[in-house]
């Protein structure tokens, strides 16, 4: 009896990690049930090198920037020591969470609402202790920024562009000769659309933190100097 468990056992555990391994290369049925976490060979795949962190800006019709988020009451921090803001990577929320800040301050008509991308690579994230353990080289942080979309100061969407990871993905693949070799000679005869070029720079002044004033109490009224 033993015997036949332990041969039932290895055989269901034998097929439900085949069912697993073909399942993700073909992609049949990989977000059929909850239960298919625990069978298909992407665990921990979506762990990234890189930390990020999401900022919104708001841009006055003075041309001062000012921080809609977290608003003048403070930051809300759910889960740890991150603001809710944070927990959104594409940005996605971050118009309602701009207009919350708005519609509870006093201020300057606001005419366009960035939402800018800050990423650095992890490995600075380590201690000072650690990184002299690990490293040679001494810390030099290095951090990007990069708008993500831009809102009117109604909180339209105006503009969208993709993350930094992405967009110098694609810078690499661009600047591969064999690639741009393959592009000219699969260009078809009639133009179906016209893409736009993206600018990270081009929605407006280059943000950077030094720029940005935090918006006063509830009850404050911005200056204009």
């Amino acid at each position: 009896m033993k015997r036949r468990l332990a041969v039932l056992t290895i055989v269901s555990y034998l097929t439900a990690l085949s069912w697993g391994v073909v399942g993700h290369a073909l992609s049949v049925g990989t977000a059929s049930h909850p239960a298919m976490y625990f069978v298909v060979w992407d665990m921990f795949c979506g762990w990234a090198a890189w930390s990020q962190r999401m900022h919104i800006v708001g841009e006055g019709e003075s041309g001062r920037y000012y921080e809609l988020a977290p608003g003048p009451w403070g930051p809300f921090r759910p889960f740890g020591k991150l603001d809710r803001r944070n927990y959104d990577p594409n940005g996605i929320y971050a118009g309602r969470l701009a207009l919350n800040c708005l519609r509870h301050t006093r201020h300057e008509p606001i005419v366009r609402i960035f939402v800018v991308e800050e990423s650095w690579p992890k490995k600075f994230n380590l201690p000072e202790h650690l990184w002299a353990m690990r490293y040679e080289e001494p810390k030099d942080v290095q951090t990007y920024y990069r708008v993500r979309h831009v809102l009117t100061g109604e909180g339209a969407l105006v503009e969208t562009y993709s993350p930094w990871l992405e967009y110098q993905a694609g810078l690499a693949l661009a600047d591969n000769p064999r690639l741009r070799a393959d592009a000219r000679r699969s260009t078809p005869f009639y133009a179906i659309s016209v893409a736009r070029p993206v600018d990270p720079n081009s929605a407006g002044r280059r943000y950077s933190p030094g720029s940005v004033d935090l918006l006063g109490s509830p009850a404050a009224r911005i200056s204009g100097n």
